[in-house]
């Protein structure tokens, strides 16, 4: 495999005979399995090979790599002078490779513990259980899940993982505390998490009802404004800079459809899956917030861009629809990634809306529904809101309409 990459017999022989050697020519393979261009990869078996040369050089084996290791060898690239060692020049080039080789030692079991992952303190049983529930039995999305164990896990350090010596005063001086050195949206995020962690904890016996009331309401007008959607022309602007014939290009433009089209969320299309676009019937499943399950219609264009899409994408061994472009190619880890796509497109496409996010599509499609003439029910299901009170946030879009209805001011009559 490592003949894919160099010719010259002297240079096969280097390498294959440095410390790095016995792993080189796997690694070459895994850097081809996974899309890496030929000049990236040449880069980066060099700097397995210069890593190679440098554990030699502590003492060490290349099996006994550590953290630690791994920050002396950054150390050591600025002052390099190592004659066998043909890293390269550029340090960043060399760090991004030895990573790579080093992700790729952990993966055929060669190493243990190669980064500080490991060092971490086991997490409190308490938060632990809290989790647990959370994920098992109210279906809770993994961004969430992250947001709830964060608040809880700040609660806990502060007052302990004895929930019989908790009382209000306790808790709401916590949270008081706590939410005067963030900002709102932070401390809003908090209660929600801290009720809902103190609920768990009553409906398990192990506090009294009603210590979640101790978490005060913070003020916030999320209905005082109009939704932040797009016109139709900043629409035809994002899906015209998704133009090309290349595997990015194509990619922007079926997940856009999709958002601006069905109303999904950025983790709905991160996790969308092979298996859950049923082309006979022309329809799409999706799994939502708290495994809520629907089918939604594939609209004509929607269709033509992501059959697009799956026309070029490449052949790895998961069964996700949306894939990175870069390697290593693997499938998005979350709605980020789908956010960063939308946002990369519409600064291609010049335009400035007041969230670059991808909801601000989810918005739109409301929005459109409602000009269109669908009820807040239609949408609401859609949308997969489960209450109506949700989807009466874009009743107030229509302007036109509103305008019609709206009554003058007393003044004005006068």
């Amino acid at each position: 495999m490592l003949e894919t990459y160099f010719v010259a017999p002297k240079t096969l022989r280097r390498l294959r005979s440095g410390p790095a050697g016995f792993y080189i020519d796997g690694f070459a393979e895994y850097l081809k399995t996974e899309r890496y261009t030929y000049a990236t990869a040449v880069r980066y078996l060099r700097a397995a090979n210069h890593l190679g040369h440098f554990v030699v050089s502590q003492s060490k084996k290349l099996e006994e790599i550590t953290p630690e290791t791994l920050n002396a060898f950054q150390r050591h690239l600025p002052s390099c002078r190592c004659p066998l060692s043909n890293g390269g020049h550029i340090e960043h080039h060399i760090l991004y490779g030895t990573r790579r080789f080093v992700a790729y030692l952990q993966t055929i079991g060669v190493l243990t513990n190669p980064s500080r992952q490991g060092e971490q303190e086991p997490e409190a049983p308490l938060l632990a259980s809290f989790r647990y529930w959370l994920r098992r039995h109210r279906g809770v999305a993994e961004t969430t899940l992250k947001l709830y164990c964060w608040g809880v896990n700040k609660f806990l350090q502060a007052l302990g993982d004895d929930p019989s010596q908790y009382d209000v005063q306790r808790i709401r001086a916590f949270f008081l505390d706590y939410a005067n050195q963030c900002g709102t949206s932070t401390a809003q995020k908090l209660s929600t998490s801290l009720r809902v962690f103190l609920r768990y904890l009553s409906v398990q016996g192990q506090c009294p009802a009603g210590l979640d009331q101790a978490i005060p309401a913070l003020a916030g007008w999320r209905l005082a404004t109009l939704p932040r959607c797009l016109n139709g022309d900043e629409v035809e602007q994002l899906l015209a800079a998704c133009q090309g014939d290349n595997l990015r290009a194509r990619r922007a433009k079926a997940i856009i459809l999709l958002l601006v089209r069905l109303g999904l969320r950025a983790g709905d299309v991160a996790n969308l899956r092979l298996s859950d676009v049923d082309w006979e019937d022309s329809s799409l499943r999706v799994m939502g917030k708290g495994g809520y399950e629907v089918r939604l219609p594939l609209s004509q264009d929607v269709g033509d861009a992501l059959l697009r899409y799956l026309e070029g994408r490449p052949q790895v061994g998961s069964d996700r629809v949306f894939l990175r472009v870069k390697a290593p190619c693997r499938p998005f880890r979350s709605g980020d990634a789908v956010s960063s796509v939308v946002s990369q497109t519409m600064k291609r496409a010049g335009i400035n809306p007041p969230s670059k996010r991808a909801h601000i599509l989810r918005h739109t499609a409301a929005t459109e529904m409602l000009r269109q003439g669908a009820s807040l029910f239609d949408i609401g299901q859609v949308l997969r809101h489960r209450s109506m009170d949700t989807t009466a946030y874009y009743a107030k879009v229509d302007v036109t309409l509103l305008s019609q209805v709206a009554q003058p001011w007393p003044e004005v009559l006068q």
